[in-house]
């Protein structure tokens, strides 16, 4: 793999389905699933398999129509868990076992009762365990975000040594600041024997909105694997959004860092998952939203008009979008409203467009939005003909 290949992992269909009441089915699994690589995910985290027996079945179908990226099953580090896990992804072309443990102070006091070498030991035993059965494990260190720098590298050698081949970092709680989740993978590099040999992954929460920051703090702080959710979908908050880091790769080049994934394929992915899950994203949502390449200011739509790059970093067609969308409200300009009317088959001269102008605010001021049927009304009453 290039040093400049961030991987992809998808974990839509595992942790994104963990949100109330989004539930898919094994068919709706499916179509998402070969989707996603279409799309160039490069590992589809395909559920967790000795959760339910639907989850055990959505991840072997899913493993059998995969051509491209590698199929993964979560586990906990329980030997059943990763035993019921490979057998579901007995049919994957490239099988991947996620088998991890807490390792915060609070995951090892007061969820498993223990101590920290204990945590260590179950840690090896479980990646020592998998490797029987795949050659590509990952390790995550649950709420890794939360936990001393000094013993999640001793965790990190540990399992490296038992045959991890990839270290999930995850911020579990969405706790980090940028700099903090990005320092943490620095020491990591600098402090683990072993991490030449192994990929270290970001998993990233959005409970305080940093999910995207953090991820990209770790890629250019070495990690290169991010692991994310189309429309961010997630656990509470929510998890790292793919269009977004996917999106900051490409429009930032001096990052030099780059994925395999088809932007163009962003936005109807995005309303597949939305439309599979009845979990609507917001309109201001970056990327994929409905009002991402939206303009109703008036100073705004001018300059779009003029030049799309004024007010736009990203082309929408670049994500799978058709065009801006220039939105008629009593904010826009006389330049928005020509435009639009000419979209419509009107072509006014500059002393009929100043005579309509004060008719369309006072229109504009009774509505939301002024749709194509509005402007046929418009112009109606002003006794111009198409």
């Amino acid at each position: 793999m290039a040093d400049n290949h961030v991987q992809i992992f998808d974990t839509t269909l595992r942790d994104g389905e963990q949100v109330p009441g989004c539930k898919l089915n094994t068919s709706q699994k499916l179509i998402i699933a070969e989707q996603l690589d279409l799309l160039g995910v490069d590992i589809i985290e395909a559920g967790f398999p000795v959760s339910s027996p639907g989850d055990f079945k959505s991840v072997e179908e899913i493993s059998k129509i995969v051509k491209n990226a590698s199929v993964c099953g979560l586990t906990r580090a329980h030997e059943n868990d990763i035993k019921v896990a490979a057998e579901a992804l007995k049919y994957a072309k490239k099988p991947r076992i996620h088998t991890g443990i807490g390792t915060s102070d609070s995951h090892i006091k007061f969820k498993f009762n223990t101590t920290p070498e204990k945590i260590i030991e179950r840690a090896q035993a479980a990646v020592s365990y998998a490797k029987g059965f795949v050659e590509d494990i990952e390790f995550y260190a649950e709420d890794a975000g939360r936990t001393d720098n000094e013993y999640l590298a001793r965790v990190c050698e540990a399992v490296i040594k038992s045959g991890a081949t990839v270290l999930n970092i995850p911020d579990t709680t969405g706790y980090c600041l940028p700099e903090e989740y990005g320092a943490k993978i620095k020491y990591l590099k600098e402090n683990v024997k072993g991490i030449e040999n192994v990929i270290l992954s970001c998993h990233c929460h959005n409970d305080l909105g940093l999910a995207t920051a953090n991820s990209i703090a770790g890629i250019v702080n070495g990690a290169r694997q991010i692991e994310c959710t189309i429309n961010g979908i997630g656990e509470r908050a929510g998890n790292t959004a793919l269009e977004e880091v996917v999106m900051i790769m490409k429009q930032h080049p001096y990052l030099n860092l780059d994925t395999n994934i088809n932007t163009q394929m962003l936005f109807g992915i995005s309303q597949l998952v939305q439309e599979s899950m009845g979990m609507v994203v917001q309109p201001n949502k970056a990327v994929v939203g409905d009002n991402a390449f939206a303009h109703s200011s008036g100073i705004h739509q001018d300059g779009v008009i003029k030049n799309r790059e004024t007010y736009e970093i990203m082309d929408p067609a670049d994500v799978g979008v058709t065009e801006s969308s220039i939105v008629l409200t009593a904010r826009s300009g006389r330049a928005a409203l020509a435009y639009r009317l000419k979209n419509n088959g009107y072509e006014l001269t500059k002393l009929q467009l100043d005579a309509t102008y004060p008719e369309f605010l006072k229109f504009a001021d009774t509505k939301k939005e002024i749709n194509d049927e509005d402007l046929h009304i418009l112009m109606d009453r002003c006794n111009i003909k198409a």
